[in-house]
């Protein structure tokens, strides 16, 4: 257990009686006192009256069929969430047409640009009518290669208003990438820019357009929004069109499918790290229902709140933003690097739009504080009121670097979760107080709990993080995976009937969590089960360390803990450091989590998404081939840790 009892931020009474959380209690809980741990039993113990409260909270729009809304199966993959339901995605993210902004776009070469509701649902029903026109039918794919853009977000919608199936991924994948996932899925269309920017480059997408044009064969359009004028657009592709005349319609209704409740909305892919990336399926009302759960009550969403989540379109973070529309909100699209043109910009970003709240990843507030800026003493953040963080545990020194340096009356959720569900097991809470380093709490409606290896509860300590029960953003299956053979194999295998998500963690004293890292990352010197996060957590805190990368190495029948760090300029690479690295982890965490090995390397392999890939560094120094690099923004970082003297001894 956690024995962290000094909140860092804590709600008044006042504040929880504004939120949304508190009147979804009143409104379906009523005749108690407000109780968020109460709450959570009565969600997880009446899965039925639980998510049809979340359906006529969220005001659906849609028919909800006859009861049962949910019918449980010997297996939980197989129960059934409003088997009788009919409803369409599009059509309640696009409940407003009024001149209210909906989305603002902005671009690294300083271009901005918005759209209001009415206008959105405009060119929603202009692409759509086309789309439907050019033979897209119910169940075929629609595929975005594009940067985080209006034209992406209009094109899901269009695509999902009329039944189709989205899928998408940001432009910094290489051309393998590209084809390792919609090669798989055999889109009917596909959605791009002409060029994407990042870090100030502007990268020409038409190229690998082309290619794609001719490797996969199902693609009948490529319609191309012009983002870069100095970038020739369609004329090198022979089924290529511009935007501009493919909705070069009169259409102003949208005629919305009713679909039921499984259909599918999403194909959303794994990291492809250790083959080709599987292709998840997500229904349509599970992921409805699932944002708008957490939305409207873990994130307290409101029609007059800015939002802002820093993602690209590879990322589940993007959809999860996007779903925010059918709160009635404004949401900031944001193509390039967080860090360009300097470290400032998203702060800028909250002046200048106004935004209440405020997503990024873990990395990025590390970098921050790595950086020594200061955001409260350069920018106003007046309406900022909840900052949300995941992608990777967030340390209890950015914790403290949030309440130090951004606002003293804020929310800090760091919150888990992941593509497998299309969102957060592990949510914020408005309602709750703060604590470094925990995850506020289990989210409302998943039975959520930490096991040994034998799949039995822990009543205290670190272990596997699973959910005993169904919800409704349980992922349809695989694609092309007969009779969910890999889906079961991915989810199931390790406990029976439980839903493995693969993460290593502990449940505290506040009844929050944390999270140590991936389960298949987790060391083990000794026979001791230790989380990645444990050691970088401490490793970070030495100044001269920029980041880091830990795996466990096979050495002498064990394993031995092998630490590679990246230095800020101008720091050298020391044997004074490496000591200083270990008194520091030895003092503040255990002798087993002091690295056997401290080596420097220049770079750390990375996802699309920003994430470290342990598993690929470790294939590496044991000399075994990582199957996928192109799913790697960096590959080229893996050379470096290939036939290293220091481990051969």
């Amino acid at each position: 257990m956690n024995n962290n009892t000094q909140a860092l931020w804590k709600p008044s009474r006042e504040h929880i009686a504004k939120t949304n959380l508190y009147s979804f209690q009143q409104t379906y809980y009523p005749n108690q006192e407000y109780d968020y741990f109460k709450l959570f039993e009565e969600s997880i113990n009446d899965l039925e009256g639980f998510w049809s409260a979340v359906w006529d909270f969220s005001k659906i729009k849609g028919d909800k069929g006859k009861p049962p809304y949910f019918v449980s199966n010997d297996h939980i993959s197989e129960s059934q969430f409003f088997p009788n339901a009919t409803l369409n995605y599009a059509q309640n993210l696009l409940r407003r047409r009024d001149d209210k902004i909906a989305l603002v776009g902005r671009l690294e070469n300083g271009r901005k640009y918005s759209i209001s509701y009415r206008e959105l649902y405009q060119k929603v029903a202009q692409l759509s009518y086309q789309l439907k026109k050019d033979g897209l039918q119910i169940g075929d794919r629609v595929a975005g290669y594009t940067p985080n853009a209006i034209e992406a977000i209009i094109g899901m919608l269009a695509t999902t208003a009329i039944g189709g199936v989205w899928t998408s991924c940001s432009p910094d994948f290489g051309y393998q990438g590209v084809l390792d996932r919609f090669g798989q899925v055999e889109p009917k269309f596909l959605i791009s820019a002409n060029a994407y920017s990042y870090n100030g480059k502007v990268h020409s997408c038409i190229e690998r357009l082309k290619s794609l044009s001719e490797s996969i064969p199902s693609i009948q359009k490529i319609i191309v929004y012009h983002y870069y004028d100095h970038i020739h657009t369609t004329a090198e592709i022979p089924i290529g069109v511009t935007w501009e005349e493919y909705i070069n319609n009169e259409q102003t209704e949208i005629d919305f499918v009713q679909l039921p409740f499984h259909h599918p909305l999403f194909i959303m892919y794994s990291s492809g790290t250790t083959g080709k990336p599987k292709c998840i399926v997500h229904k349509a009302g599970g992921v409805l229902l699932e944002h708008q759960k957490e939305h409207l009550l873990h994130t307290d969403l409101k029609e007059n709140d800015v939002f802002f989540y820093y993602s690209t379109c590879g990322w589940m973070m993007w959809n999860w933003l996007v779903s925010g529309l059918a709160c009635g909100c404004t949401l900031i699209v944001l193509d390039g690097s967080p860090f360009y043109p300097n470290p400032n910009y998203l702060l800028d970003l909250i002046d200048e739009e106004k935004i209440s709240i405020f997503g990024v990843s873990a990395k990025y507030l590390s970098a921050l504080q790595k950086a020594d800026i200061v955001p409260n003493e350069t920018h106003k953040l007046e309406l900022l009121r909840m900052i949300l963080s995941t992608g990777s545990p967030l340390s209890i020194e950015s914790f403290q670097y949030v309440y130090n340096t951004f606002k003293k009356d804020l929310t800090l959720s760091s919150i888990s979760g992941g593509t497998d569900l299309i969102g957060a097991f592990a949510s914020g809470n408005p309602t709750l107080p703060v604590y470094a380093g925990e995850l506020q709490c289990k989210g409302l409606g998943f039975d959520l709990d930490v096991v040994d290896d034998n799949g039995k509860h822990l009543v205290e300590g670190k272990g596997e993080f699973v959910c005993r029960s169904p919800f409704p953003s349980m992922p349809i299956g695989f694609w092309n995976d007969p009779g969910n053979e890999r889906y079961h194999n991915a989810y199931y295998s390790r406990f029976k009937n439980i839903w493995a998500q693969g993460d290593f963690a502990e449940i505290t004293d506040h009844d929050g969590l944390i999270i140590y890292g991936r389960s298949d990352a987790v060391l083990n010197p000794g026979g001791v089960r230790i989380g990645t996060a444990e050691i970088y957590r401490q490793a970070l805190k030495v100044d001269a360390i920029k980041e880091c990368i830990a795996v466990g190495q096979d050495w002498n029948d064990d394993c031995r803990v092998v630490l590679f760090v990246v230095l800020k300029e101008n720091k050298s690479f020391s044997e004074a450091l490496i000591n200083e690295i270990r008194t520091v982890i030895r003092t503040n965490a255990t002798p087993r989590h002091v690295p056997s090995k401290i080596i420097e390397v220049h770079d750390i392999p990375k996802t699309r998404s920003g994430k470290m890939v342990e598993i690929a560094v470790r294939n590496v120094i044991h000399g075994r081939a990582v199957k996928n690099t192109d799913a790697l923004q960096n590959p080229k970082a893996l050379e470096q840790y290939k036939n290293l003297e220091e481990l051969k001894k």
